[in-house]
């Protein structure tokens, strides 16, 4: 296994493997916090192979990019009329 480092970016040589299994080194999976059985998105771009990882509800609500703010007195707000409606 050949690695480097380019232009801020981890680069590791591998290999296919049978059946065309292709493994994720290690020190990339840790970079991007890659786990077994977590799924992945293969694309072809420009000829080029492209790897993403899919992120779930749980990772997106800890660690993805916040797009507003809610505060736990506007939760219980909503929660409080949601049941209202409901005992109608």
């Amino acid at each position: 296994m050949n690695k480097r480092v380019c232009d801020m970016s981890l680069v590791i040589e591998s290999k296919i493997g049978k059946k065309r299994i292709v493994v994720i080194p290690k020190p990339i999976a840790e970079v991007l916090g890659l786990r077994e059985g977590q799924k992945i998105r293969i694309m072809v771009h420009d000829n080029k192979i492209i790897i993403e990882p899919v992120r779930d509800a749980i990772w997106l609500a800890l660690y993805g990019k916040k797009i507003g703010r809610i505060m736990p007195e506007e939760i219980e707000e909503e929660s409080m009329y949601e049941q209202e409606k409901l005992s109608e």
